[in-house]
């Protein structure tokens, strides 16, 4: 079997790095605002906004994307509005595979980073207010550096799941060569070849490293996180 890969494989595996690249950014600061406003905030319809968050975690993946064609398509509620006014056009191209990937992976990233926030003790945070530090500093001081871990395990996470989409990526951006066929896409349409099994073969073996290496990451900053903690609570 050969192991190097084609120039139709690396560009598969360029373009999904690069689909997950923009998707943690996306969802970056959007998802670390939400997961604190779950884990720190009591609000009416608080378990509406948890499930509404967390609802691409249950809903098919086909569902996910077809919702998000209908939306921001040409035709679309909002993606007309966005094609006459702006002249841009989302669907089947490599910005509606990050628009995909990104509503997938945000509920993980959320429930990641709500843990690792619920995890810090309040009263490090109480403790720095009585000495004059206002909340945004309190937070960007204290909060963010003992929630870190589980920030950038979430980001991991966020970045492999976006590696490994699927189903609304196919159905909101296509599966069009060199514009939209990312890792997984790839490995469907090479599966659907007679002649394609060596080529799927060798990138469901690089889908299975990245996605291993991501978990050990991840569990390796997790517990880097709980170390911290318990750091901190035997120094008080």
């Amino acid at each position: 079997m050969n192991l190097l890969l084609s120039t139709e494989e690396w560009i598969a595996l360029k373009l999904s790095a690069t689909v997950a690249f923009w998707c943690v950014v996306t969802i970056m600061l959007p998802g670390i605002a939400v997961a604190w406003l779950l884990a720190r905030k009591q609000f009416w319809g608080k378990m509406i906004v948890d499930a509404l968050v967390h609802l691409p975690l249950v809903l098919p993946p086909v569902v996910t994307g077809y919702s998000l064609l209908v939306l921001f398509g040409s035709r679309g509620v909002i993606g007309q509005w966005l094609k006459e006014s702006f002249g841009l056009d989302l669907a089947f191209t490599w910005k509606a595979a990050v628009m995909a990937s990104a509503v997938m992976a945000f509920p993980l990233l959320v429930r990641t980073v709500r843990l690792s926030l619920e995890l810090v003790d309040r009263r490090l945070e109480e403790a720095a207010m009585t000495l004059g530090a206002n909340r945004a500093w309190t937070f960007l001081t204290i909060t963010l550096p003992l929630a870190s871990p589980g920030i950038l395990a979430g980001l991991i996470l966020a970045f492999a799941r976006s590696l490994g989409e699927f189903g609304a990526t196919v159905t909101f951006a296509g599966n069009t060569e060199g514009e939209t066929r990312t890792l997984p896409l790839a490995v469907y349409t090479y599966a659907q070849s007679l002649e394609g099994d060596e080529a799927a073969l060798r990138l469901v073996g690089i889908s299975i490293l990245f996605s291993l290496g991501a978990l050990m990451i991840s569990e390796r900053l997790a517990r880097s996180l709980k170390r911290l903690l318990s750091t901190s609570e035997d120094g008080r």
